[in-house]
């Protein structure tokens, strides 16, 4: 049963085996360790597709979805990232459906949906996750809060590639 007290809602998405991959579940994990008030955290895994119902209903009125990123920057960067320049990025993914494709399924239900994109230094099985991601899904927990404010983090510019 979904908590319908939740203002916000966070996806983490990733698969944990893979490095800086699993930067999602990570901050899932830490937020399981140390809930934040007014949250409510979705551990996507691999398939988040598998939460649009759950979400739905759930209708937070602010979405943050986090995923690992190759946006070609300095391993652990963050950066929040249009919808438009989801779709037209060859982003590096491992879920089964594009994170496009998710978005416009909650995109009714849920008024303001924000994506960030935690950038990978190595992503491969078995490999443990960088020190630079950890440290940034360490510096998203902290920011969360604050979303009212903005997250202080800086909007993706496709041609910085």
């Amino acid at each position: 049963m979904p908590d319908l007290s939740s203002r916000y809602a966070l996806l983490c998405v990733g698969n944990s085996m893979m490095g800086d991959d699993g930067a999602g579940p990570r901050l899932a994990e830490l937020c399981a360790e140390k809930p934040l008030s007014g949250w409510t955290v979705v551990d996507g895994g691999a398939a988040p597709e598998n939460d649009i119902g759950y979400l739905r209903e759930l209708r937070p009125a602010h979405l943050v979805i986090v995923d690992a990123t190759d946006m070609g920057l300095a391993p652990g960067e963050m950066r929040i990232i249009d919808e438009d320049d989801i779709a037209e990025m060859f982003m590096m993914t491992t879920h089964n459906l594009p994170l496009t494709f998710l978005i416009q399924q909650l995109r009714e239900d849920i008024p303001q949906i924000t994506f960030v994109g935690i950038q990978t230094d190595v992503v491969a099985f078995y490999f443990p996750m960088s020190a630079a991601v950890e440290q940034a899904v360490n510096r998203l927990y902290q920011l969360l809060p604050a979303l009212d404010q903005g997250l202080g983090i800086a909007p993706f510019r496709p041609e910085s590639l």
